[in-house]
């Protein structure tokens, strides 16, 4: 009967110790269920209380590697390897006779045909642009008058060869003997003086470059006026912003971006167009040194002179055009592009760290 009894009253003190609740571990877990980025179990559902994190992995050990660019090392090596056969081949090739290029380069005839030719273009790129700049305004301007007679001029001077217009006014004296200023259809002159006298070979340079400079700076300066935003122009009116303030202050800075580019192409095009000066007998840089090379025969190596400087004079306007774009780009970027300098000592400053950095890892 006792036994009987034990049978019976084991299984429910078993079933009773199981379904207690265990007691608490002193010990953190280690382990837990996996959890997603939102910090959700993986296998639970979305309301189930997720598992603790593990520990976040430290990535400073990690090596870096870079990423590989085959193709561009293969485009490098194959113009280092063009541009090292073309200063071979200007170093080794004695027929370019750098020594007389040498002797030539800083001649006293040349540098006062450099300075001609650079007194051509200031004259005529400072006319040029300022006459630009009014028929410019022409063009815009409501007054049909105005704007053909802007449109006809830049359409006679864009139609027509530079070297035509040279000649042209260097023998202005054939059509008009004379040249006089007074009251039109009247007798009266204030003034009057023989056309050959005053159109000289450097007047006829003057007036050509000046006037075909004048026909492609206006369509420049009024390209750039349109692309600025009318609205903003609308809003300035609003506000009673007088209309000189509007344009030299709110539409010239924005205009200027879209001009400079274009102007200075129009400027570098006038250094190397003053050679064309050279048919009215100007002692320019072109001339002179076809002057010398008649004389000496040794026409590759003048001809590479006059090379030289006009690459220098272009190179120089080049840099003057970067700064200018750069001081008129600070309304329209939020940080100013690095000047080569900068670029320089960045560079220098990043290459002189890195070797450090890697000193101190070992």
């Amino acid at each position: 009967m006792s036994s009987a009894v034990t049978k019976v009253t084991q299984p429910a003190e078993s079933e009773a110790a199981r379904q207690a609740p265990e007691p608490a571990s002193t010990e953190p877990a280690t382990t837990g269920p996996a959890t997603t980025g939102n910090g959700q179990g993986t296998d639970g559902p979305s309301g189930a209380t997720p598992g603790p994190r593990g520990p976040a992995t430290d990535y400073s050990g990690y090596p870096l590697v870079a990423a590989k660019h085959p193709w561009r090392w293969v485009g490098t090596a194959a113009v280092a390897l063009g541009v090292a056969a073309v200063a071979w081949s200007l170093a080794t090739n004695p027929r370019w006779e750098w020594g007389v290029v040498a002797q030539w380069f800083t001649a006293q005839s040349v540098i006062n045909g450099l300075l001609e030719t650079l007194k051509l273009t200031a004259i005529s790129g400072l006319l040029g642009f300022v006459l630009g700049f009014i028929l410019a305004l022409m063009r815009l301007s409501a007054s049909p008058l105005l704007v053909s007679v802007s449109w006809t001029f830049s359409w006679i001077f864009r139609s027509t060869p530079l070297l035509v217009q040279m000649l042209l006014w260097y023998n202005l004296g054939y059509l008009y003997e004379k040249v006089s200023l007074g009251i039109p259809f009247t007798d009266v002159r204030f003034f009057e003086v023989q056309t050959t006298t005053l159109i000289s070979q450097f007047a006829a340079a003057v007036l050509g470059l000046t006037l075909n400079q004048a026909a492609y700076s206006a369509e420049i300066i009024r390209g750039g006026i349109l692309s600025v935003d009318q609205g903003q122009l609308e809003a300035a009116a609003a506000l009673g912003i007088p209309a000189w303030r509007r344009s030299t202050r709110i539409v010239l800075p924005q205009a200027m971006r879209a001009i400079l580019p274009t102007a200075f192409n129009e400027i570098i095009g006038l250094v190397k167009g003053t050679s064309i000066v050279y048919v009215l007998a100007y002692s320019e840089l072109f001339y002179t040194v076809q002057v010398i090379y008649n004389r000496t025969q040794q026409v590759l190596p003048l001809l590479l002179v006059a090379t030289l400087w006009y690459v220098v004079i272009t190179s120089v306007l080049s840099v003057f055009q970067y700064y200018i774009e750069r001081h008129y780009s600070k309304g329209a970027v939020r940080t100013l592009p690095l000047t080569p300098l900068q670029k320089a000592r960045k560079f220098f400053a990043t290459h002189a760290v890195a070797p450090n950095r890697a000193r101190s890892h070992r």
